[in-house]
């Protein structure tokens, strides 16, 4: 919601226009959105009588029963538009198909439309939203880690158009977000410690306590996907609880202010400063906590370097990522990369480099004056650090497989399974967690690990001016997956 004030000055030459908008939006946490004991969501829309949900089809194929019952249970009438997940569909077409569902619904002027899914799926319907009569009112319910810490806090929202990664969009706020952690029943391991990057890079840079609990309690944040599993320790619940809450308000403290990305200088830029070339060189993409990962750590590297971070505070940060099971190396980052990745972040960022290192743990400073000498030399010795750790700093389910691309759809008896291991709903008798027709295992971005080779269609890269097509990926890919299939466990 915004208000706009402006004054209107006569110049010699003819006017001046100044204006302020004022911009207000709500985050609410609440364990269960879609539980009828809970009436926040439903309460938004009780104006209007109905619902038109944008969401992302796996996430619908999990929830999709529970989420009608709900508004069935408030007397709302829901209308759902399901969209694929990955980058394949993070395009104008999806965007368009968006636009003509809220035709089709006729939305009205103020109505709000619900956008339930990852990052990718609010990055489109968000800029569906801002496009439908220039300003049409939304309210998210992000389902991953990243969406719920990172990016439920921006207000950008984006399509990929010709060459180019978020060419078109907006900043375009929410009416409101509900954040609902339950989620993180059903998204898989991989993907949780995908997540637990962004929380690395907040805390490193500006939230001392909230990595000292991280760091304390790592491994079972991700085992037990951040305190929701069951039996989970309360101890471990409540640090969750805490980490994220603190997490999310404190990069808010930090975009608010900037939320049209006036200025350049970012503490949440740390670590994509060359993550964007690290998630695509290699042949089988990088997924995106991974690569920003290896960028954090090459930064701390360079930090401690310049005597700007302690040995402690940089083996410690290492630590922490290693035992994450996140990369802090690649064999491909060499110093053609380096110089690749300077290159195009100078022209995003107005050709100074404003490369965010922590400097000491929990505060940020920025560098700007770094030759591309001293770029090369730091990276040897990074190199030569990483050569040190476990798995010689590779990280755990680093790779993308074809759940992040999107080209893969649940199955109905793997959506009921997941979802009533999770708690969503009770798993009809009999019924138990199956193989799709071709003899793979088909389950989505953010609910579990794909199992497919049959990879058609083009990828945007997080690179500017990049495409990758992904029949050039798929034979690493389906040797990737392949392999994994090899020792596939089906549980019970």
């Amino acid at each position: 919601m915004s208000d706009l004030k402006a004054t209107v000055q006569p110049t010699p030459q003819g006017f001046h226009v100044e204006g302020y908008e004022k911009i207000e939006y709500d985050f609410t946490f609440v364990d269960g959105v879609f539980d009828i004991s809970h009436t926040q969501l439903a309460d938004c829309y009780k104006k209007w009588g109905r619902v038109l949900a944008i969401m992302d089809k796996n996430v619908y194929s999990l929830y999709g029963a529970k989420m009608d019952k709900y508004f069935r249970h408030f007397g709302l009438e829901l209308k759902v538009h399901q969209t694929s997940i990955g980058e394949k569909a993070k395009s104008i077409d999806t965007f368009l198909s968006i636009a003509d569902s809220m035709t089709d619904f006729g939305i009205v002027r103020k109505e709000p439309v619900l956008v339930v899914g990852g990052g990718l799926v609010t990055d489109v319907a968000g800029f569906a939203c801002a496009a439908y009569r220039r300003n049409t009112n939304y309210i998210r319910v992000p389902t991953t880690v990243i969406g719920l810490i990172d990016a439920s806090v921006s207000i950008k929202v984006a399509v990929n158009y010709g060459r180019y990664k978020n060419r078109l969009g907006a900043y375009h706020a929410p009416m409101h977000t509900f954040l609902d952690f339950t989620f993180l029943r059903t998204l898989p391991t991989a993907q949780v410690r995908n997540g637990f990057a962004e929380l690395i890079k907040i805390s490193s840079c500006a939230h001392l306590q909230v990595f000292d609990l991280l760091d304390k309690f790592c491994e079972q944040l991700i085992e037990t996907k951040f305190g929701r599993a069951d039996n989970a320790p309360a101890e471990v619940r409540n640090a969750a609880d805490f980490i994220n809450r603190e997490g999310i308000y404190e990069m808010l403290k930090l975009e608010s202010p900037n939320l049209h990305e006036i200025g350049l200088d970012r503490v949440i830029a740390y670590g994509h400063t060359w993550s964007p070339l690290h998630e695509l060189i290699p042949e089988t993409p990088l997924r995106h906590g991974h690569a920003i990962s290896i960028d954090m750590a090459f930064s701390a590297t360079l930090a401690h370097q310049r005597g700007l971070l302690s040995d402690g505070d940089h083996r410690r940060l290492l630590n922490l990522f290693s035992r994450a099971g996140l990369s802090i190396d690649h064999p491909l980052f060499d110093d053609s990369v380096l110089d690749k990745g300077t290159e195009a972040i100078l022209k995003t960022r107005d050709g100074l480099l404003r490369l965010a290192v922590p400097s000491p743990l929990g505060n940020c400073t920025f560098l700007n004056d770094v030759p591309a000498q001293e770029l090369m030399d730091a990276l040897r010795i990074h190199k030569a650090i990483a050569k040190t750790y476990p798995r010689e700093g590779a990280g755990v389910e680093a790779y993308v497989d074809s759940s992040d691309t999107g080209y893969t759809e649940y199955d109905t008896a793997t959506s009921v399974n997941i979802a009533a291991k999770a708690g969503a709903f009770s798993r009809p008798q009999g019924l138990e967690l199956g193989l799709s027709r071709d003899g793979n295992r088909d389950l989505g971005e953010d609910y579990g690990n794909n199992y497919t080779t049959s990879s058609t269609g083009s990828l945007f890269d997080k690179a500017e001016g990049v495409i990758v097509n992904a029949k050039e990926l798929s034979k690493g890919l389906a040797k990737d997956l392949a392999d994994t299939c090899k020792g596939l466990q089906v549980p019970a």
